[in-house]
């Protein structure tokens, strides 16, 4: 049989490190199993704010993979200031009120003159070196997965040109990202935004969102077919460590500003000081980027000697971490925008067998799957009371040597689950 061929393109690829790449290289990874032949189009020389060698093992010497030169503008904002360019382009916006002027004026420039952002200068070139290869190639289908949502609008002009069949994968939304709101947009750049994003909607033969509430929100400006193809889990390999010793509470990537759980602070605060034992067995975990705003709230609550702040690790040895836990915490910030957001590590917490202790909005995905495989507890803002008595529960298991997790209903999450299920959207007519 005939292998489909399928052009990809995608700005994360290794050594990017942290999420964004992960998606695409595990569905690159299985892709050949299901007679497609993926082609991988990525930038010549980015600009990654986190870098994973590990992950470059995990690429197959059988794939094609194409390459041209981009120009980004944080170069160049790092002059001014490195700190603050490389802060920004990992997300890490920090808040109104300790913003620089520096900072300030980046996030201004950012939001206003680079849109869809800062990777739109690689559209154009983009376009008119894939229009040669898609010809010369017979190149039928091509994915665009953002963000940067930029790369939507290499798909959009080469949907225009050749008539190939354009599948857009959103791993995050577009307009309704949380941090849109910091980026200081004009009335005019937000209209621009609304824009695009309803052009690639419109124009796109198919769509794939991680959640149903993204998908619910784009069903309101386009007829087109949506598919639900959430992130998942893949059987790594990584170290393996015994549990930690210690009662730790772990979170696994980066803590943003506005991801600051006050709540969760508080109750510690008071389980330390209400209990010796919890005392002396407690210890926060802290694996990845955590702003400068979350240890300041640690600091007022008297948790700072809890804290072990460990920094970016590589994803291999992020997975060691997650097994060794006690427990993994997953926040998620209390507002109607981040309801669609699935962070792609609640997969891979799922399968460490250790509880997930959830902060989040009402109503969302993340809820429903971690009930659904009874991987942990979800709770929200104002669930102080069952929070802390919750993280008592799971400190007493500890003591008795029994905490874990009976999941189940795991295998539809599975990298290669997902994959047939992306497969049947490639090959349908």
């Amino acid at each position: 049989m005939k292998k489909l061929k399928v052009l990809i393109i995608t700005y994360y690829w290794p050594p990017a490190g942290g999420p964004g790449v992960q998606r695409w290289l595990k569905f690159v990874k299985y892709l050949p199993e299901f007679d497609v032949e993926p082609i991988v189009y990525i930038p010549e020389n980015p600009n990654y704010p986190l870098v994973d060698e590990s992950l470059i093992p995990e690429v197959s010497k059988d794939i094609t993979i194409l390459k041209q030169p981009i120009n980004e503008p944080y170069k160049l904002a790092s002059l001014f200031s490195k700190k603050s360019s490389n802060t920004i382009s990992k997300g890490i916006i920090p808040e109104q009120k300790t913003q620089s002027f520096i900072e300030k004026s980046m996030l201004y420039i950012r939001g206003n003159f680079f849109i869809p952002d800062a990777r739109k200068s690689w559209v154009k070139p983009s376009v008119a070196y894939l229009l040669d290869y898609i010809e010369k190639e017979n190149i039928s289908t091509i994915i665009t997965t953002g963000p940067p949502h930029s790369l939507h609008l290499i798909g959009l002009q080469l949907k225009e040109k050749c008539g190939v069949k354009w599948i857009a994968d959103f791993r995050d939304p577009w307009t309704t990202i949380g941090y849109h709101k910091q980026l200081k947009l004009t009335e005019t750049s937000k209209l621009k935004h609304k824009a695009l994003e309803k052009q690639v909607l419109k124009t796109a033969d198919d769509i794939l969102v991680t959640s149903s509430v993204t998908k619910t929100e784009f069903e309101s400006i386009t007829d087109k077919p949506i598919e639900v193809i959430t992130n998942g889990y893949d059987y790594e390999t990584a170290e393996t460590k015994p549990l930690d010793t210690k009662f730790t509470i772990a979170h696994i990537g980066s803590l943003l500003s506005k991801r600051n759980p006050e709540i969760l602070w508080q109750v510690l605060a008071e389980l330390v000081n209400e209990n010796e034992m919890f005392s002396k067995d407690f210890q926060l975990n802290f694996v990845g980027a955590v702003s400068e705003t979350v240890l300041k709230s640690i600091e007022k609550k008297g948790l700072t000697d809890y804290v072990n702040n460990i920094g970016y690790v590589s994803h291999k040895e992020s997975i060691t971490y997650q097994k060794s836990s006690q427990v993994l915490l997953l926040v998620e910030i209390d507002s109607e925008e981040t309801k669609c957001i699935i962070p792609g590590k609640l997969f891979e917490y799922m399968v460490s067998n250790r509880p997930i202790l959830a902060l989040g909005p009402k109503d969302t995905d993340v809820e429903s799957i971690i009930k659904e495989t009874n991987t942990g507890n979800y709770f929200y803002y104002t669930d102080y009371k069952s929070l802390k008595s919750t993280i008592f529960a799971y400190y007493k298991s500890y003591q008795n040597k029994s905490l874990q997790m009976h999941a189940i209903g795991l295998q539809k999450y599975s990298r290669k689950n997902l994959t047939s299920k992306l497969v049947s959207v490639l090959k349908k007519p």
